[in-house]
């Protein structure tokens, strides 16, 4: 099981996402039935969105409500098909983060500065 790690910087009134290396997968396989997420940041993840990439994205996870730092919750994939999927993290202090992942091969994401 690997961990990814999003990185999210505010920069002014724009942020910064820098991902962890995660090598191209083939889209074979499924993926985990719940997703971890950790908020590692020092202020309250306001927003996180896991979706089907494309132009005619399907939401498969959302966080429920605001997760305080340093604390993690268990979000359940609703039908998720393949394992690409596209995340979306917006923070308290206006920074965000986007990305692709393989969702077959990472169960936790970690959010970190």
């Amino acid at each position: 099981m690997r961990d990814q790690h999003l990185v999210a910087k505010g920069l002014g009134a724009a942020a910064a996402l820098m991902l962890a290396i995660l090598p191209a997968t083939a889209q074979s396989g499924k993926p985990h039935a719940q997703i971890t997420i950790s908020n590692q940041r020092s202020v309250p993840l306001n927003s996180f969105e896991i979706a089907t990439p494309g132009d005619q994205q399907r939401l498969v996870a959302k966080l429920a409500k605001p997760l305080a730092p340093g604390k993690s919750v268990a979000l359940k994939l609703n039908k998720p098909q393949g394992c690409s999927y596209t995340v979306q993290a917006r923070f308290e202090d206006e920074a965000s983060s986007d990305a692709d992942m393989d969702l077959c091969k990472d169960r936790v994401i970690r959010l970190t500065e």
